[in-house]
């Protein structure tokens, strides 16, 4: 059995686990909890960075990051599935790494409130990171991935919107109408996209 090493709240983890779920995979996968700010010798084994999520295959090797994880994935389930061919791929994989840089610049937000010192803090660096965050959604407002094809740059920016929701409060909603009946929609398709919520 694989081994995903994440957290319950990682929007790159819910990711992986969004994509198990549709490619039919996630009986296969063990989630091993990692607390990535005291990462235990055996995550660092895993992943020299220490990150999540890190999946490790049944003959011990990894992969990381999430992007790399779920082309393993879509590979393992037959493989065309999550990521389309020919040109097309090319704009899914561009619109993924999209969807993941509005995840890590809220992330890293987050994580300048959590750990930085209050008086070492930089506003001017954290309106740059809600500044891709806006841009990111903006995009995404007028050029939304198609929900029943359930590609990566779907699945990706339903975690980044998800993970919005969960540490934002989803602010994000009262100004992009068209995103939100989108990962309304996303939610009726892909049952786990509820199962792997997090509140609170």
């Amino acid at each position: 059995m694989m081994i995903l090493r994440s957290s319950p709240t990682s929007p790159f983890g819910r990711k992986v686990k969004l994509a198990a779920a549709i490619l039919g995979l996630t009986s296969e996968i063990e989630i091993v909890v990692a607390d990535t700010s005291n990462p235990d010798a055996g995550l660092l084994q895993q992943n020299p960075l220490g990150k999540i999520p890190t999946l490790v295959l049944e003959d011990g090797r990894t992969f990381y990051d999430s992007a790399v994880i779920l082309e393993y994935l879509d590979a393992r389930a037959g493989g065309g599935k999550l990521i389309p061919s020919g040109e097309a791929r090319f704009t899914t994989l561009t619109r993924q790494a999209l969807a993941d840089g509005v995840a890590e610049a809220a992330l890293l937000v987050v994580y300048e409130q959590r750990f930085r010192e209050a008086d070492m803090r930089s506003a001017k660096w954290v309106a740059n990171q809600n500044g891709k965050v806006d841009r990111g959604l903006a995009f995404f407002e007028e050029n939304l991935p198609d929900v029943t094809a359930k590609t990566v740059d779907a699945i990706a920016l339903a975690a980044a919107l998800g993970y919005l929701d969960l540490r934002f409060d989803g602010v994000w909603r009262a100004t992009h109408p068209k995103l939100v009946a989108w990962i309304s929609a996303f939610a009726a398709e892909v049952p786990a996209f509820e199962a792997t919520r997090v509140r609170g």
